[in-house]
């Protein structure tokens, strides 16, 4: 026979413990007021040896139920702290009368939630390198999306990773078994992206020798990536934006319809709301692409993520190479317009060139054009040490 269980929250049970101390305190106390006063007595000694004694069992009983509660959570903390991953952390370090208590606990859960969300994110985007706040609120939306059939728009300059969102989104979706294409529509000429996009059939125009199926047709079941959707002609959004709608299409030169069950992504670089005023590009275009959107933070305000995309490119390029602090901390107060992509050039470039396999600031690519001031504020000091006699 099966046996129910009653959980009752620690908000219910503390209020009434205490608030029953009270009462209790509160009936006795009058109870013995009233008992003296009818018999003639002092009720003041009785009443207050009452209220000490129900003062010491509120405390024992209070410093008990605290303690039943503290007692895991201090072993939770204190194994915590052992762990090598928190044991050289700044708060770690503190000594235990230098924080409270509770400030301690806090400090510790707060390292563990985050521990927590690089793995998550690692386990879940393992292509993808960023442990700043913002990169880990960009993959819990990519998360939530993911799994969804809406179609995305992500925003972001040039060389951010929106193709590796993309693909991640895609990777993350019920439809991670079926195709992912991509098209670049900036890279194809507007003659031929039709061609690319929806198909062709035969003697469509000159050279269509044969039938050919469009990206479309490739994506059938799976997703469509839309790379630089802002360089799409205005005819060809009309034609998109029926695909949206009705899930299908014609071919070049076809009559026939097509059905297809295809999610879209798009991305582009630019400012799709300036060239929605501007009327080069539609406006209901727009509102079907943006349904849901994303927008990727430039490596300049993600900062904290230089040095982990540094080791990750350094582990990647066919010459081993090590980088020395000081041209880290260059790379690190550098602006990056080319963001990623140009931060990747780079250690590419440096692991080329430098000597004995260690990057010095150097070696970086035109390292006294990109780095005057700070390689100024670097060196005036070692000169003036090298003038100063011992």
């Amino acid at each position: 026979m099966k046996q129910f269980r009653y959980y009752i929250s620690l908000y219910v049970i503390f209020p009434f413990i205490f608030t029953g101390f009270t009462i209790l305190a509160a009936i006795v106390s009058f109870r013995l007021t009233k008992y003296g006063v009818q018999h003639g007595l002092d009720p003041a000694q009785p009443v207050i040896w009452f209220i000490i004694t129900i003062g010491c069992l509120a405390y024992i009983c209070g410093f008990i139920l605290v303690r039943m509660i503290l007692k895991p959570v201090e072993k939770f903390v204190a194994d915590t702290q052992k762990l090598s991953s928190f044991a050289g952390s700044p708060n770690s370090k503190q000594k235990d009368g230098s924080v409270d208590q509770i400030q301690k606990f806090t400090n510790v859960f707060d390292q563990v939630t985050t521990a927590l969300s690089r793995m998550e994110a690692h386990h879940f985007f393992p292509d993808i390198i960023g442990e700043s706040m913002a990169m880990r609120g960009l993959l819990g939306l990519i998360k939530k999306v993911a799994p969804t059939a809406s179609t995305v728009l992500i925003l972001g300059e040039s060389g951010t990773g929106k193709e590796l969102v993309a693909a991640s989104i895609h990777n993350n979706s019920k439809r991670n078994s079926q195709p992912f294409i991509k098209l670049n529509c900036a890279a194809i000429p507007e003659e031929l992206l039709e061609s690319e996009l929806f198909g062709h059939e035969k003697g469509a125009f000159t050279g269509a020798t044969k039938n050919k199926p469009g990206k479309f047709d490739m994506a059938d079941g799976g997703t469509l990536f839309l790379d630089e959707i802002g360089d799409m002609p205005l005819n060809l959004q009309a034609k998109l934006l029926r695909i949206l709608q009705e899930q299908e299409f014609y071919r070049v030169g076809g009559n026939r319809t097509i059905k297809v069950d295809v999610r879209i992504i798009a991305s582009t670089n630019k400012n799709v709301e300036e060239m929605v005023q501007q009327g080069t590009f539609r406006e209901d275009l727009f509102y079907r692409l943006n349904v849901f959107s994303l927008h990727l933070p430039p490596l300049r305000e993600r900062k904290e993520d230089i040095a982990l995309l540094v080791d990750y490119f350094l582990e990647r390029v066919p010459q081993k190479a090590e980088i020395s602090p000081l041209a880290l901390q260059m790379l690190v107060a550098f602006s990056w317009p080319g963001n990623i992509r140009e931060l990747q050039n780079t250690i590419e470039s440096a692991a080329v060139i430098a000597d004995n396999g260690y990057i010095e600031p150097a070696q970086l690519p035109s390292y006294p054009a990109r780095y005057p001031a700070y390689f100024a504020a670097q060196t005036r000091p070692i000169s003036a040490c090298r003038q100063t006699p011992p």
